[in-house]
C-alpha cells in the first residue's frame, strides 16, 4: 500500500515577499534542524530538529501569492530532514511547481555530496546554493550567497546542473 505524502511540515519560520532568497519576490520556509553547524552561522536557532512549530503546507500555500516568482528552502539544513519531513518538502515543492513557481533550495553540503547520496529532494528543486558558510570568505555583495566559496547551480531542462555562479 502507497503512504500518502506527508502534509504537514515542521517549520522554523516562514518569510513572505522575500527578495534576497533567489530572483523575483519569493516566499521562503526555513526547516529546523541542521548537522554541519557552520560557525557563524546567521540562523543557528534553526539547529534543533524539534525547534519551530508544524503547519499544513495547505497554510503555507495560503501564503503562496501570485506575483511569487518560487518558493525557497533554507534552514537549518533542507537536506538533512527525515523521512517524514523530506516527504513533506517534496509535496511542497511539487504543489508550487503546479503553479508555475520554480523551487530554490539553499544547502550547506556541496552539490557533489548531494548527488553521490542520491538525495531525492535534487529532483524537486530547480537551484541549489551550496556549500557551507565561510567566515573567511563572507561577502555581503554577492548576491543570493553571503561567502564567495557558495555555488549557484541551475538545473537544465535535461536535468543536469549548471554552475550559474558567475551569471548572479
Amino acid at each position: 500500500m502507497k503512504k500518502e505524502p506527508n502534509q504537514f511540515l515542521r517549520v522554523a519560520g516562514v518569510a513572505r515577499d522575500s527578495i534576497v532568497d533567489g530572483p523575483g519576490i519569493r516566499l521562503t520556509v526555513f526547516v529546523p534542524g541542521c548537522k554541519i553547524k557552520c560557525p557563524r552561522c546567521h540562523n543557528p536557532e534553526t539547529w534543533d530538529f524539534n525547534g519551530g512549530y508544524v503547519i499544513s503546507l495547505d497554510d503555507i500555500l495560503g501564503m503562496y501569492r501570485p506575483q511569487y516568482q518560487g518558493l525557497t528552502l533554507s534552514g537549518g539544513e533542507p537536506f538533512d530532514q527525515d523521512e517524514e519531513q523530506a516527504a513533506a518538502l517534496l509535496s511542497l515543492a511539487s504543489l508550487i511547481h503546479a503553479r508555475g513557481g520554480d523551487v530554490w533550495a539553499y544547502s550547506g553540503y556541496y552539490l557533489e555530496f548531494l548527488q553521490a547520496k542520491d538525495h531525492l529532494l535534487l529532483g524537486a528543486i530547480d537551484a541549489l546554493v551550496d556549500g557551507p558558510f565561510a567566515w573567511s570568505h563572507k561577502d555581503l555583495s554577492l548576491k543570493y550567497r553571503n561567502s564567495s566559496n557558495k555555488r549557484i547551480w541551475i538545473k537544465a531542462p535535461g536535468g543536469e546542473w549548471k554552475n550559474a555562479t558567475d551569471k548572479f
